[in-house]
């Protein structure tokens, strides 16, 4: 789940607040022709990541507690073992009353010696119930999450390979929160990154950059809100990479502000910003499907991250 809110008008229900944005200028046009020939890196293979997101899929709903989220954890982190010079597991547990969920938040590192870090992240549980189907009968059915959390991470999957092929001069760290979606309140949601916020894993980072929602085949990535105010310099990294690849499904506006992952992030003191694409008519349904989702937007959103971790300095 995300919260999305802009000005004092607000639509609640289910436990979820929504509102849409302003649409604010920030800045140029990300879609703009390339600027800046881009350094010689490896290439993102989006076919791979693409395939990564249906493996996702097809392990079952990754809820806490199951026996697919499971075995999706335990697929995760020997993919992270692969391709990073540390890989495990952040293990901790959420009593609900009587309910108790084993999550774990799946941790990888590159280069863990560098001075300066960056941490990418993403959210791979699903949410256990369809809140926003238009058949009330179809709500307690777990969704998908094609798109809402599988494309994340499968941008992060590959782009581990392309750092293990090219080591970038920084550190970069990966974290993979768990229990992101959980709700259907506020309470019960983003768990991991609180849990992770509180107790961090690795040294903290310069600045994070959440991935979620971006693999929706109608791709438009809007600077956020929450974003903005906390690390504005950050989003003009990314925006200036995808402006300098001529990535037009980058906007250089502000549509929307959203509560992510990032917002834990955030209050413990940290540059976080969101890259997410919150216009999307499935969120929250059993529609959340892969088919929706496209290779090719796994593959602009990896190449603006690699453009961006790539470019910076020791």
């Amino acid at each position: 789940m995300k919260f999305s809110r802009i000005g004092q008008a607000a639509l609640v229900g289910s436990g979820l607040l929504l509102v849409l944005g302003s649409g604010c200028n920030a800045g140029g046009n990300a879609g703009s022709p390339p600027a800046v020939p881009a350094p010689a890196t490896p290439s993102f293979q989006a076919d791979r990541a693409f395939n990564d997101l249906k493996t996702q899929v097809d392990f079952g709903v990754r809820v806490p507690g199951t026996e697919s989220h499971r075995k999706t954890r335990d697929w995760l982190l020997g993919q992270f073992k692969q391709t990073t010079d540390r890989a495990f597991l952040q293990d901790f547990e959420r009593t609900f009353g009587s309910l108790r969920l084993p999550m774990s938040n799946i941790v990888a590192e590159i280069n863990p010696n560098a001075a300066k870090q960056v941490l990418l992240c993403a959210h791979w549980d699903t949410r256990p119930t369809a809140d926003l189907e238009i058949n009330q009968a179809k709500r307690e059915q777990p969704i998908p999450g094609a798109n809402d959390g599988a494309s994340g991470v499968a941008v992060l999957l590959e782009l581990a390979r392309n750092f293990k092929q090219k080591r970038p001069d920084v550190g970069v760290q990966i974290v993979l929160f768990d229990g992101e979606d959980y709700g259907p309140g506020g309470d019960r949601m983003f768990l991991g990154s609180r849990h992770y916020a509180q107790n961090p894993a690795l040294p903290k980072p310069g600045y994070a950059i959440l991935v979620d929602m971006v693999g929706d085949k109608g791709l438009e990535i809007f600077r956020e809100g929450n974003s903005e105010s906390n690390a504005p310099e950050i989003n003009d990294k990314v925006w200036k990479a995808a402006r300098e690849l001529g990535i037009a499904q980058f906007k250089d506006s502000v549509r929307h502000t959203i509560n992510d992952d990032h917002i834990p992030l955030q209050a413990a003191g940290w540059k976080a910003i969101d890259v997410i694409d919150f216009d999307y008519a499935p969120w929250h349904t059993l529609d959340d499907t892969v088919d929706k989702c496209s290779p090719a937007s796994l593959k602009a959103v990896g190449d603006v991250l690699a453009r961006v971790v790539y470019a910076e300095a020791p």
